[in-house]
């Protein structure tokens, strides 16, 4: 049987570094908020209704033809430390970690598509690829979202659409997501620029981990600010107009600094290159700084003797909860400081030439 131990061999789906613009596209993310006609919102349902939810979720889950390539765990049942460790791997919402009462979670064995029950709503379904995939990241979630929604009766109303907790939700009930790294951006001073255009368009920019996240590494998160009055078609199709743009931006200015700064560039890349192959100490935050430029740096051609997998490995493996799960034991941040260093070390010797 499937368990969230069982998550450490890999990295998921959506750090495969698979699928089209992967160079700076990390990921395509579509989330679906449904809610039980015959239920109270999560936020005010009683312990007993919170319960029925998950039981009725559950049975229709058990069901699936999917069933057999899920991992079923509640919160009640998960330490905090495993509970960071699955927002980490961006399987369960902050929200969902930290919130009270029933609250559980089906996760693909493959890590491409999560439903959490009983969260802000009772159901939140998402889907997620490697890659800017928009397309064949609708078709999974959609095809869940079909399945679910025949054997469950959602809140749904003719003029309103979906009904959901947030009124920013109410519609679709969907959001389209996409992760991406703009490092050059963010050196040349455009992403500001970016953002403002993005607001213009009814997009909004996030943190790592969505809503409420800072940025690090020069990762973000943009999706749709709207739901209500626009069709999921027109979602998607934003997204394909708009997410582009944002790519040929980024290349512009990786080609830019290459063409105007070459030495500078490659002197700070390798800077940082050599802060992970030899810090004693490092932060999560150093780390994520450090290893966005070598990442750019080996699109570049900079750096040749790391895979890009190592990259996005040491990415999310050097994440406080992970980097605990990979160790056995929870420690400090001063420890984790260390214990991340040598971490790195180790992996990066293992990638290096030979000889």
């Amino acid at each position: 049987m499937l368990t969230v131990d069982d998550l450490l061999q890999g990295c998921g789906e959506w750090l495969q570094g698979k699928g089209r613009d992967n160079d700076i596209v990390i990921s395509t993310r579509i989330r679906l908020a449904r809610n039980l006609a015959e239920f109270p919102f999560t936020s005010i349902a009683s312990e007993a209704e919170q319960r029925q939810i998950l039981d009725r979720v559950r049975e229709v889950v058990a069901a699936s033809p999917f069933a057999e390539q899920l991992l079923f765990v509640t919160m009640e049942d998960l330490s905090e430390l495993d509970r960071q460790f699955l927002v980490e791997r961006h399987l369960i919402s902050r929200e969902l970690a930290e919130g009270q009462g029933h609250r559980a979670v089906f996760i693909d064995r493959e890590e491409r598509f999560s439903i959490m029950v009983n969260e802000e709503d009772h159901l939140r379904i998402q889907a997620m690829q490697s890659g800017f995939e928009p397309e064949p990241t609708w078709k999974l979630i959609n095809e869940l979202d079909d399945y679910l929604g025949r054997n469950l009766v959602f809140a749904y109303d003719q003029e309103w659409g979906f009904l959901t907790a947030c009124p920013t939700n109410v519609g679709t009930g969907m959001r389209v997501s996409v992760m991406l790294h703009l490092p050059a951006s963010v050196i040349v001073k455009q992403i500001e620029q970016i953002f403002r255009s993005l607001e213009k368009l009814e997009l909004v920019v996030r943190g790592l981990y969505g809503e409420g996240s800072q940025a690090m590494g020069d990762f973000y998160q943009v999706s749709n600010q709207v739901t209500l009055g626009r069709s999921e078609e027109e979602l998607i199709r934003k997204m394909l107009d708009v997410v582009p743009a944002i790519v040929g931006a980024e290349k512009k200015a990786r080609q830019f600094l290459l063409d105007e700064g070459n030495q500078r560039v490659h002197d700070r890349i390798s800077r940082a290159y050599g802060v992970l192959k030899t810090a004693q100490i490092i932060s999560a935050q150093e780390a994520l700084d450090c290893l966005s430029l070598v990442r750019m740096g080996i699109h570049l051609g900079l750096i040749q003797d790391v895979p890009i997998s190592l990259l996005n490995e040491l990415f999310l493996y050097t994440q406080p909860a992970h980097l605990q799960k990979v160790v056995g034991m929870e420690m400090d941040s001063a420890d984790r400081n260390v214990e991340r260093a040598r971490f790195i070390k180790n992996k990066l010797g293992a990638s290096g030439p030979k000889g």
